[in-house]
C-alpha cells in the first residue's frame, strides 16, 4: 500500500507521520530538491516564519523573588513572630537561634529552587553547536539554531542530530537513540517509507531524532522539525509542564506547623486570662504566656529536620548517592513503587553474548567448549565478520553488538587482530536494513573464506547443510528456527552464524552467489544483561513493601526477559503492556490495571509521566529511576526523581532528586533505608519535644486549678526550652536504624505524623511529666520548703532527660538498645544534667535564674520523680511487644 501524501504549506507546525511519507513527499511538501537544498531566498523567507531551532523556556522568577517566597511558609511566619517577641522580653539568644534556623531554611529552599533552572540548561546542552547542511548545491556549516524545516542535513559518524529529520539517503548509518527511546541497541536506519502510522519512537527507523548520537556510518535527509517541535522539544516541554510534588514531610510539617501555632496561642491566652482573674501581676503573666508560647512552638523542628536529612544524605554519599534535594531523603521512607528505567538502570548498558548455539547443542559457557571443532568455527567466524576493533589501551570500539561478539571471541582466545594476520579480510558485503545480514571474505591462503552473520529469518533460508559434532551433516532449517525462536523468547537478540569456502575468489565476486549454499554454523544470543545485585535489591524492595516497575523504550519480549531474571515479574504475573496498547486506554482502562502491571514496553515520555500520575492518584509515592533524556519529564513529576550519575545524562541528573553514583539500583535499597531510619527519628525528636512542651503547658495550667502558684518564671521556661530542645533533641538524629526497618510495610502516603499510638503517648507522657513536677512543688510548697520553684523547674528539666532515653525506639528496651549505642545523645544528656546543676549550685547563676540550692534530701526526690517517666515509657514499650497496646506497630 502506498504511503498518504500530505500537502501543506510549509510554514506549519511539524507534524507525527513523516515516517509514513516517501522522501519525495516530503522533499515536494518543503519545496525542496535534496541534491540541491534550500535556496538563499527560501532561506530568507523561512527565517522569518520559523523560530530558531532553540529549546524555549518559559519566563522564570527571579532570584529575589525566589528567595522572597522562602519566608512565605506558616511555620516561617509563626518562628519570625516568636524571635521578635524573644528580643522584646530580652532573650536575644533565643532571638538569634530562631533567626538562624529561619535563615538556613531559606537558604535550603532557595538553593533547590535555582537546582530546578538548570534542568532546561542541560536539556538546551544536548543539541550540536553546528551542523552540515546543503544549501543553493553547495555543502556549508551553519549554526544548529539557523536550522530551518525543509533544510538538508549531511551526516556522519559522531554527528549530533541537530534537529528532527526524514532520512533520504542512508549508508551503513546507524544512530544511538538511547537517550531519546530508552533503546539499548543502535538503531540501524534506511529510508524507505513506513506504513505503520503509529509506529513508536524506536521503530521509526527512516527518522533521526535531536539530540540523538550518529555512530556509524553516513546519511543525508531534510529536516522536519526544529526546536520545540522536535521529539527532544517535546520532553523540554514536559519538563517545564511536570512539577514536583511535595514530599510527605513537607505536607506533615507544614499542617502540623500550622495546628500546633493556633493551639498555643490559644492555650497561653487562657493562661494569662486565668492568671489575671487569680490575682497574678498582669506584667508577670504577660511574660509567663510569651514565654511559654515561645517554649511550646518547637522552633528546633526546622533546624533538626535539616540536620537529620543533611547528616543522611552525608552518609548516603559514602554509598554512592548524591542527595541534590535534602527532602528526598525522607521521601525514600514513603516510596510505595519504584519504577525504573532498564538500560543502563536495571541494567548494564553493554551487549553481552549470553548464549551460543551450536552442533545442536545451546552453551552459557564457552571456555571449554572452544576447543571443539563447531564452537570454535563460531566464535572465529563472530571475530572475523566484525568491524569493531581496539584501541591502543586495549578498550574495544564500535557498535555495541559488533564490540560483544569481539568479546566473546577474545575470551575464548580467539583474537581478531591475530586471525586477521592469517586471514585478511579482502572483500566485505555490508549489513543494511534490506539484506539484514553481513558477509565478509577472507584469503586463508589456500582458500577463500566468507562468513555471513545476519537476522536468523534471512541466514537460515540461505543454509543448505551444517557444521555438527562429527562434520558436515544435513540441515534442518526447521530446528535452527526452533532454537532461534527459544532464544528470542528470551529476550536475546539472535543472530545466524554461516559460512561458505572456495579454493578461490569467484569471479565477479556477487552477494548473491557468496550468499548461498551456505554452511550454518550456529546462532549467537545477545544481552544487554542484568547488573549485579539487582534480584538481590528487587527481592529487597519486596520485604519492604516497595514495588519495582520497569518502563523501558526496549521490545517487549527483552524487557520482559529482564524482569523475570532479576524478580520484577513471576509466572503468572499480568503481562507487558506497550505504548501502543497504552494510547488506547481511556484514563479509567488504565486506572482499573495501573496497580497490577510490572513491565510497560516500548513506551514515550508523555506515557511515562501518564503512569506515574496514573499511581499517584492511587494515593501511591513513585520513585522514578532513569538516565535519559526520554527519562527527565517523568523524573521531575514523580514523588522523588532517581538518575544515573556515570552513564546517565546531564538532563535526568538536573531533574532528579537523587542520583546514584555508582549507577548501581541496589543503592536504592540503601537509600530506602536511609529515608525510613530519618522519617523515625523525626518522629522520635516530634515525641520528645511535645511530650515536654505540653508537660510545660500543663505544669503551668493546672498549677493555679490546684490551688498552687504560679510554678515556673519566665526565664525557667526558656531555659528548659533551650536546653531540651537544644543539644538532646539534636542528638537524635544520631540514632541508628531500629530493628526491621527494612520489614515493614511503607507508611500510607496520606499518614498521620502523629500515627500509630504517637499522640496518645504524647498526651500522657506530658501529663505525668507535669505530675510529677506539681507533685514536686506541692510536697515542697505545703512542707514549707523555700526551694519549692527550684525544685519543679529541676523535675520538669530532668524529666525529660529521662523521657528522651527512653524513647530512642518505639518498641525495644533501652538497655536491649545498648546505652552506648548513641554517644551523642548520651552526652547531651549529660551535659544538660551538667548544665542543670549549675543553674542551681553556682552562685552567680542563682541570681540570674532566681533559683536556690538543694539539699541532698531534695534533689534525691527530683531525680527520683524524674526516673518515673523512664519507667513509664519502658512499661509502655513492654505492652507494645506483647501486643497490648497498638498492635501491629512494631511491624509497621
Amino acid at each position: 500500500m502506498s504511503p498518504r501524501i500530505e500537502t501543506r504549506p510549509p510554514d506549519t507546525p511539524a507534524q507525527t507521520t513523516w515516517h509514513t511519507q516517501t522522501c519525495e513527499a516530503v522533499a515536494r511538501i518543503y519545496a525542496v530538491e535534496p541534491s540541491h537544498g534550500l535556496t538563499v531566498a527560501q532561506v530568507a523567507a523561512r527565517a522569518q516564519r520559523y523560530p530558531a531551532n532553540l529549546l524555549q523556556e518559559k519566563r522564570r522568577r527571579s532570584p529575589l523573588r525566589m528567595l522572597l517566597d522562602q519566608f512565605s511558609d506558616f511555620m516561617i511566619i509563626v518562628l519570625i513572630g516568636a524571635a521578635v517577641v524573644s528580643g522584646a522580653i530580652g532573650d536575644l539568644m533565643d532571638t538569634l537561634a530562631i533567626l538562624v534556623i529561619v535563615v538556613l531554611n531559606a537558604a535550603i529552599g532557595f538553593i533547590q529552587e535555582l537546582r530546578a533552572e538548570r534542568a532546561m540548561v542541560a536539556l538546551k546542552r544536548l543539541a550540536a553547536p553546528t551542523a552540515s547542511v546543503i544549501r543553493d548545491g553547495q555543502r556549508n556549516t551553519v549554526p544548529t539554531a539557523q536550522l530551518l524545516p525543509g533544510d538538508v542535513v549531511v551526516l556522519e559518524a559522531g554527528n549530533v542530530v541537530p534537529a528532527d529529520l526524514r532520512l533520504c539517503e542512508t549508508v551503513q548509518l546507524k544512530v544511538d537513540e538511547s537517550a531519546l527511546t530508552g533503546e539499548s541497541v543502535t538503531s540501524e536506519k534506511h529510508h524507505a517509507a513506513l506504513d505503520d502510522a503509529a509506529a513508536s519512537l524506536g521503530d521509526r527507523i527512516n527518522m533521526a531524532y535531536k539530540g540523538t548520537t550518529v555512530t556509524h556510518g553516513r546519511g543525508r535527509a531534510i529536516v522536519v522539525a526544529t526546536g520545540m517541535a522536535t521529539e527532544l522539544g517535546k520532553v523540554a516541554a514536559l519538563l517545564e509542564q511536570a512539577e514536583e510534588p511535595k514530599t510527605p514531610l513537607q505536607k506533615r510539617l507544614a499542617a502540623f506547623g500550622q495546628r500546633l501555632a493556633l493551639a498555643v496561642l490559644a492555650i497561653c491566652a487562657i493562661i494569662l486570662v486565668l492568671g489575671v482573674v487569680r490575682g497574678e501581676p498582669l506584667l508577670l503573666m504577660i511574660l509567663t504566656a510569651v514565654s511559654l508560647a515561645v517554649a511550646a512552638i518547637p522552633e528546633a523542628l526546622p533546624a533538626v529536620v535539616t540536620i537529620l536529612l543533611a547528616l543522611g544524605a552525608s552518609k548516603m554519599v559514602r554509598q554512592q548517592a548524591l542527595i541534590r534535594r535534602l527532602p528526598a531523603m525522607e521521601t525514600l521512607g514513603s516510596v510505595t513503587y519504584i519504577c525504573s528505567d532498564k538500560t543502563g538502570t536495571l541494567t548494564q548498558n553493554r551487549m553481552r553474548v549470553e548464549e551460543i548455539f551450536a552442533a545442536g547443542v545451546t552453551f552459557r559457557a564457552w571456555g571449554a567448549a572452544a576447543a571443539t571443532e563447531p564452537v570454535r568455527r563460531l566464535l572465529q567466524a563472530i571475530a572475523l565478520n566484525n568491524d569493531a576493533d581496539r584501541n591502543t589501551q586495549g578498550e574495544l570500539r564500535g557498535d555495541p553488538t559488533e564490540t560483544a561478539l569481539y568479546s566473546a571471541a577474545l575470551e575464548a582466545g580467539h583474537d581478531k587482530a591475530r586471525l586477521q594476520a592469517a586471514s585478511a579480510r579482502i572483500l566485505e558485503f555490508p549489513f543494511d536494513s534490506k539484506r539484514k545480514r553481513m558477509t565478509t571474505l577472507h584469503d586463508a591462503g589456500r582458500e577463500v573464506i566468507a562468513y555471513t552473520k545476519g537476522a536468523p529469518e534471512v541466514v537460515l533460508t540461505r543454509c543448505t547443510r551444517a557444521l555438527g559434532a562429527r562434520g558436515l551433516e544435513s540441515f534442518s532449517v526447521e530446528a535452527a528456527s526452533n532454537a532461534a525462536q527459544r532464544m528470542a523468547a528470551q529476550g536475546l537478540r539472535v543472530l545466524a552464524v554461516a559460512e561458505r569456502r572456495w579454493s578461490a575468489l569467484p569471479d565477479p565476486a556477487r552477494s548473491e552467489e557468496m550468499e548461498s549454499e551456505l554452511t550454518f554454523l550456529g546462532l549467537v544470543g545477545l544481552l544487554d544483561p542484568p547488573r549485579e545485585q539487582v534480584r538481590a535489591a528487587v527481592e529487597e524492595c519486596k520485604s519492604a513493601g516497595v514495588k519495582v516497575v520497569m518502563i523501558t523504550g526496549d521490545h517487549p519480549a527483552t524487557a520482559n526477559a529482564i524482569a523475570r531474571r532479576i524478580g520484577i515479574v513471576n509466572d503468572g504475573d499480568p503481562g507487558v503492556i506497550t505504548g501502543a496498547a497504552l494510547a488506547r486506554m481511556s484514563d479509567a482502562e488504565f486506572e482499573r490495571v495501573v496497580a497490577g502491571v510490572r513491565i510497560y514496553a516500548r513506551v514515550d515520555p508523555a506515557q511515562k509521566i501518564r503512569i506515574v500520575e496514573a499511581l499517584q492518584a492511587r494515593g501511591e509515592f513513585v520513585a522514578m529511576t532513569g538516565d535519559g533524556v526520554n527519562d527527565a519529564p517523568a523524573l521531575k513529576r514523580a514523588n522523588i526523581g532517581i538518575a544515573m550519575g556515570r552513564g546517565g545524562t546531564d538532563v535526568a541528573r538536573e531533574a532528579s532528586s537523587l542520583v546514584l553514583l555508582d549507577d548501581n539500583f541496589a543503592t536504592i535499597v540503601s537509600a530506602v533505608r536511609e529515608g525510613r531510619r530519618i522519617f523515625d527519628n523525626i518522629r522520635k525528636f516530634i515525641r520528645f519535644a511535645m511530650s515536654g512542651n505540653s508537660g510545660e503547658i500543663w505544669t503551668i495550667f493546672l498549677a493555679p486549678l490546684l490551688g498552687l502558684p504560679i510554678p515556673l518564671l519566665p526565664i525557667h521556661i526558656l531555659w528548659i526550652n533551650l536546653v531540651t530542645d537544644g543539644l538532646p533533641g539534636l542528638a537524635l538524629a544520631a540514632e541508628p536504624a531500629e530493628r526491621g526497618i527494612m520489614q515493614r510495610r511503607p507508611r500510607a502516603p496520606n499518614e498521620s505524623i502523629f500515627a500509630h499510638g504517637m499522640w496518645q503517648h504524647i498526651v500522657w507522657a506530658g501529663l505525668l511529666i507535669a505530675a510529677v513536677s506539681l507533685f514536686a512543688q506541692a510536697y515542697a510548697y505545703h512542707t514549707g520548703s523555700a526551694h519549692w520553684q527550684t525544685m519543679v523547674f529541676t523535675v520538669l528539666t530532668l524529666s525529660q532527660m529521662a523521657h528522651v532515653l527512653a524513647i530512642r525506639s518505639e518498641t525495644d528496651s533501652l538497655f536491649a538498645q545498648g546505652i552506648l549505642s548513641n554517644k551523642p545523645l548520651l552526652g547531651a544528656v549529660t551535659l544538660t544534667f551538667v548544665a542543670q546543676l549549675a543553674t542551681i549550685y553556682l552562685p552567680f547563676l542563682n541570681d540570674i535564674f532566681k533559683t536556690a540550692p538543694l539539699t541532698a534530701t531534695e534533689l534525691g526526690i527530683c531525680l527520683a520523680l524524674s526516673s518515673i517517666v523512664f519507667i513509664a515509657v519502658e512499661l509502655e514499650k513492654r505492652l507494645r511487644r506483647g501486643g497490648w497496646l497498638f498492635p501491629g506497630v512494631s511491624a509497621r
